[in-house]
């Protein structure tokens, strides 16, 4: 029988690398009940993430100060989690791990109940707008709406900005106490190149004196907005309204135009933009006034009982207190913003002690922040693979899976997304085999006669399905249009599309839909064989199964990116 699970002993953690998102909340001492593998868990999650998501274990040992044996196993168990993909010599992030910064998000609502207005905006001026809310003295971005040109802003959610070099900076230090406006000295003189910020480049010039932000922030409280005039790197132009919480007055977050010198100046965007981003913030403190109270979502269940199993299961390599850690950021969500100790403990199944020295330890990290003993999480949640993932591409996401489908099932398995009257591949992965189906991310086939078209074709309303002209690509091809329209309906009562043979004589192929979190079927995956390997009734036994729990696999990353984040397709 399996030992028994022990929890990891709570010994003071090594020293790990200074950086943004490893400055401690309030003090550098580590509290005595602070679980040190929780500590040396996050520190490698930031580490992954400052890397763009992707190191080496050597990598993330030089980067964390960690020991080889450590860093093995805190992966081990983040890969159980799902939270990291061990691919090779690589330890890559996961689209899974975004469940943590989505806690932090659905906690705060301002994305759910502002982006629409960020977006019309956008769409409005055809120029970038973006929200962002305050991390003590930077700024963190929690919606980008983005346009796509050439030349276009880089900047992610979750991403972190000095508040000096900022237009939203200069709005959210006029609330900023004088213990605050200290810190902020405090760090400028330790830091003045700004290096705890990687999301931003070192300033372009001689970093600008205190008193110039000082001076900017006086402005901002006398006008109610600000204007960033190439403070982050030259071209780049800003100009920033505060959106305030209609409860308390104080600024709940800055929505802010931002756009190239090569289209407006800073003094355009005052004269010719900003009284229509004050249109647009007007609405969206009127949606805030008007919202109603958030109803509690479910919360996680079985979780306890999970890290327990996982723990007699991979022994030693499972770093139990680390993974109970952190399924605690996992608690708060939509309509659990603040919770006490006991709703974290009943929400995630822990016991109280557990429950409250992970809480202690995140307040250490500055995960968490804590006021009349009720918790809530901070914008440094983000930190945890939020911006890396957040420009995570549907064919992205899937690859892993399908690579994991075609080892098992010993054929190619491709994805595409519907265009018109065509599918386009977007992903494939190809096995190795003297005669295999050859087909290259880009091709383009018509969607009557493959697969992943009819599964695609099949979701649509009966009115909005284009299929060109039917010609006959083989002897088999269905070419009448009631047969196709009355096979279009039988692929979407069974869920899966079966081809035999009717793009190419002796290629068969088998598809099913993948979808987004509202149910649309947003691209299809398929598994394409010589005919002579498997037969119709094998391809639906043998093969159909591994498709739609690949597919299921692949839904569950889309709807934990896709939540706050547009996944591209």
């Amino acid at each position: 029988m399996p030992a028994k699970p022990t929890p990891d002993a709570a010994a003071a953690p090594p020293a790990v690398p200074a950086a943004s998102s490893a400055v401690p909340s309030a003090s550098s001492v580590v509290p005595a009940e602070a679980v040190a593998p929780l500590i040396r868990g996050v520190a490698v999650l930031q580490r992954l993430t400052e890397a763009g998501g992707v190191l080496s274990p050597s990598g993330l040992e030089r980067a964390t100060g960690l020991a080889r044996s450590t860093v093995d196993r805190i992966t081990a168990t983040l890969a159980r989690m799902g939270y990291v993909r061990l691919d090779g010599r690589d330890v890559i992030l996961t689209p899974r791990l975004m469940e943590l910064g989505n806690a932090y998000l659905s906690a705060l609502r301002l994305p759910a109940l502002l982006d629409g207005r960020a977006d019309a905006l956008a769409d409005e001026l055809d120029e970038s707008v973006s929200l962002a809310v305050a991390d003590r003295d930077g700024i963190r971005f929690i919606h980008q709406a983005t346009r796509r040109r050439a030349m276009s802003l880089s900047f992610r959610i979750g991403d972190l900005l000095p508040a000096e070099r900022t237009a939203p900076g200069s709005l959210f230090a006029t609330e900023w106490t004088k213990d605050e406006w200290r810190q902020w000295r405090e760090r400028r003189a330790a830091d003045p190149e700004g290096a705890r910020f990687p999301a931003v480049p070192p300033p372009h010039q001689q970093p600008a004196p205190d008193k110039d932000f000082e001076q900017r922030a006086a402005e901002s409280a006398a006008d109610g907005w600000a204007l960033d005039d190439q403070l982050i790197e030259p071209g780049l132009v800003a100009v920033s309204v505060p959106v305030r919480d209609p409860r308390t007055g104080r600024i709940a977050c800055a929505a802010s135009v931002v756009s190239h010198t090569s289209r407006h100046t800073a003094a355009d965007l005052r004269d010719t933009l900003l009284p229509r981003l004050r249109t647009a913030v007007r609405a969206m403190e009127d949606d805030l006034r008007e919202a109603p109270p958030a109803q509690p979502a479910a919360a996680p269940s079985g979780l306890a009982t999970w890290t327990g199993a996982s723990k007699q299961e991979l022994g030693r390599e499972f770093v139990e207190s680390l993974a109970r850690g952190l399924t605690v950021l996992t608690a708060f969500g939509e309509g659990r913003a603040r919770l006490t100790l006991t709703d974290v403990a009943t929400a995630t199944g822990l016991a109280r002690a557990t429950a409250r020295r992970a809480l202690i330890t995140y307040e250490h990290l500055g995960l968490v922040r804590a006021r009349d003993r009720v918790f809530e999480l901070t914008p440094r949640v983000l930190e945890l693979g939020f911006p890396p993932l957040s420009r995570t591409s549907l064919p992205e996401i899937a690859a892993p899976h399908m690579a994991e489908l075609a080892l098992r099932v010993h054929e190619s398995t491709s994805l595409a997304v519907l265009s018109g009257s065509d599918i386009q591949y977007t992903a494939r992965v190809a096995t190795s085999r003297i005669m295999s189906v050859n087909i290259a991310v880009g091709t383009r086939l018509p969607a009557y006669a493959t697969s992943m078209g009819r599964v695609l074709l099949a979701d649509l309303p009966e009115a909005e399905r284009e299929w060109g002209p039917l010609r006959p690509l083989t002897r088999h091809t269905i070419t009448a249009p009631a047969a196709l329209a009355h096979v279009l309906e039988e692929t979407r009562a069974r869920g899966h599309a079966l081809v035999d043979e009717e793009l190419e004589e002796g290629l068969r192929s088998i598809a099913v839909p993948v979808r987004d979190r509202t149910g649309r079927a947003v691209a299809a995956l398929n598994v394409a064989m010589h005919a002579a390997r498997h037969t119709a009734e094998e391809c639906e036994r043998d093969i159909l199964p591994q498709l739609r729990a690949t597919a299921d696999r692949i839904e569950g990353d889309l709807g934990v990116a896709g939540r706050f984040t547009r996944v591209l397709q």
